[in-house]
């Protein structure tokens, strides 16, 4: 299985890691390579996620306040971005 990050996800990564460093820079760091450590786990077919609020999607719940939005195919999962768990979605 090929895994696809979309430029969103990288965006909304970088976003989360600004906004936590402002406070804790080393949680910061240890937060982004946790979600993108289980990012890497979705060719594994058997990991974890759920369906998703939006038709089409999957979601894969990486910390309590963050979720990954993504698409998957037989041969391809596309992660489009992550977002606060308390964020209005869609």
């Amino acid at each position: 299985m090929k895994l696809l990050r979309k430029p969103q996800y990288w965006e909304s990564l970088q976003a989360i890691e600004d906004y936590i460093a402002q406070d804790n820079p080393r949680a910061a760091i240890d937060l982004w390579l946790s979600i993108d450590d289980q990012v890497s786990r979705l060719i594994d077919p058997n990991f974890p996620r759920r369906p998703g609020r939006v038709a089409g999607t999957l979601e894969l719940v990486v910390h309590p306040n963050y979720i990954v939005i993504l698409e998957q195919t037989l041969d391809t999962v596309t992660v489009l971005e992550v977002l606060h768990a308390a964020m209005k979605y869609p």
